[in-house]
Parts: structure tokens; C-alpha cells; sequence
């Protein structure tokens, strides 16, 4: 094979490998809340393999050949067939998000923790009946109290019993008398919600019971929910705690440690 074949196959073999990545990876992408679709990408990166062949004069022969050198690449390394489509859901995933733009990080009025002028903006998207929402509460404490510049976000997602959108509700109504910190705590120190804890709570805050049960019936505080619930779709993750640190999303109770990890990323970058 003379050099300039040689030349012609490279492009060739990046575009096939491309494709191959994405065919034998069975990539999806998750749409919304209720479908899981296969992601175009695999579409475009044939298109593309097939543009690099007519461009190089390539013949079948020589696509053969070039095709089992992608095959036995990916056969003795097939780690790169999880990492490609790990990069692919990242990158995905960060157009998701800049497309909900700033509406992630504006908080309901009042559903704020540490310094509500901080520079660094941590969103928590949390569910009062999540247990992995109640045991990271003490790594957000933590957390505000370590990282003076930080603000937390509370965004209420009541996703896993209809007594969590209750429970939702009654915070939203306790953000707007300024004792949503408050509530947070008491509720997910009380347990499960349910109508006694939810009660329980909202005394242990000092909320006006009263104003608060008329706020948590409220079309303003019912149509927070919703949108809360529209960008948990949009975004593209289906469960709780999930946290949103700039360009950067944690899904799960992953400790003090991978947040702070996330907040001076954040904070680097400025």
C-alpha cells in the first residue's frame, strides 16, 4: 500500500471505529421519563463512515480490511466501548442542562440553605420520603458550613409517594415564611412523611399553621412542583438526591467528600 492509501485509510478508520462504537454499544440516551430512544448518533456516524470511504476511493476490499482492524481492536479492547458511551451521556447530558439554563439554579423564594449570596450554587433535588435524601443532610450541613461561598438550592421532587408531594408542599409553604431550612430538617428528622410527621415538623419549625396550610394548597406552590417534576424530565435523571454543581451532576447519597470535590471544581472554573 503506497503512502498516499496508506493516508487515505486514516480518516477512514476513525469514522468506522466511530460508528462501531456507538452500533455495538446499543447506545440510548435517555428522552424522557417514560421512553428510552436509541440515540441518533449511531445514524450520523455511519453517514459518516460512508462520507470518509467515497472520500478516500477506498474499494470493498480494502473496507473489508480496514473494518477487521476496527473489529479486532474493539474485540481486544472492549473498556472502550463503556467509556465511549460514558462521554457520549456526559456530553448529553450538559446539553440537557444548558438548555433548562438558569431556571436550575433559581430558587423558589425562601427554598434556600447557607449563604444566599454565595457565588457557588449547589442544587439538591430531594424527596422527604428518600432515604438517601435524609442521610445527606449532614454532608449539606457540613458542607454549608466549611464553603462560605456556597448557596443551596432546595428543589422539592416529590417523585416516590403521594404523601412526599404533601410533604412538598408544606416546605415550599414553609420557604415562604422564611423557615424552609427549618422544615427540611425537622421533616427528614421526623421520618417517612406522613400526615403526623408532616404536622410535626412544621411545629418543631414555628411555622403559622394556618398561613402555611393555605400557602401549601396554593396554585403557585403546585405549579413549583410541576416544574420542578417538567425539568427533572428535561434534564434527563429519574431519582433522588440528585444535585447539580454548575456544569456537573451527582445523582445519589455520594457523602461530603464528591460534593466538595464538585464545589471547588465549580469554583475553578469560575
Amino acid at each position: 500500500m503506497d503512502q498516499q492509501q496508506t493516508t487515505n485509510r486514516i480518516p477512514l478508520i476513525f469514522a468506522l471505529l466511530g460508528a462501531a462504537l456507538l452500533i455495538a454499544g446499543g447506545i440510548f440516551f435517555f428522552a424522557s421519563k417514560d421512553e428510552m430512544v436509541r440515540g441518533d448518533k449511531a445514524v450520523y456516524a455511519e453517514a459518516d463512515a460512508d462520507r470518509a470511504i467515497s472520500a478516500a476511493g477506498i474499494n470493498d476490499k480494502e473496507r473489508a480490511a480496514t473494518e477487521a482492524i476496527v473489529r479486532a481492536y474493539i474485540l481486544e479492547n472492549p473498556e472502550i466501548i463503556t467509556e465511549a458511551v460514558e462521554i457520549l451521556q456526559k456530553r448529553e447530558m450538559a446539553k440537557r442542562m444548558d438548555a433548562a439554563g438558569s431556571a436550575i439554579t433559581k430558587p423558589f423564594a425562601g427554598a434556600v440553605g447557607g449563604n444566599p449570596n454565595g457565588t457557588i450554587t449547589v442544587v439538591e433535588f430531594t424527596d422527604y420520603n428518600c432515604g438517601f435524601c435524609r442521610s445527606s443532610v449532614p454532608d449539606l450541613n457540613r458542607l454549608m458550613a466549611s464553603e462560605k461561598d456556597v448557596k443551596i438550592v432546595y428543589r422539592e421532587l416529590p417523585i416516590l409517594a403521594a404523601t412526599s408531594r404533601d410533604a412538598a408542599r408544606w416546605a415550599l409553604a414553609a420557604a415562604k415564611q422564611g423557615k424552609h431550612k427549618a422544615f427540611h430538617d425537622a421533616m427528614f428528622a421526623a421520618g417517612p412523611a406522613n400526615e403526623q410527621s408532616i404536622t410535626a415538623a412544621a411545629r418543631r419549625a414555628g411555622l403559622n399553621m394556618d398561613q402555611a396550610a393555605k400557602d401549601a394548597a396554593s396554585a403557585e406552590v403546585n405549579a413549583e412542583i410541576e416544574r420542578n417534576l417538567a425539568m427533572m424530565q428535561q434534564i434527563g435523571f429519574n431519582g433522588t438526591p440528585t444535585f447539580i454543581v454548575g456544569d456537573q451532576m451527582l445523582e445519589g447519597a455520594l457523602g461530603y467528600d464528591a460534593l466538595k470535590a464538585a464545589v471547588e471544581k465549580a469554583r475553578k472554573k469560575g
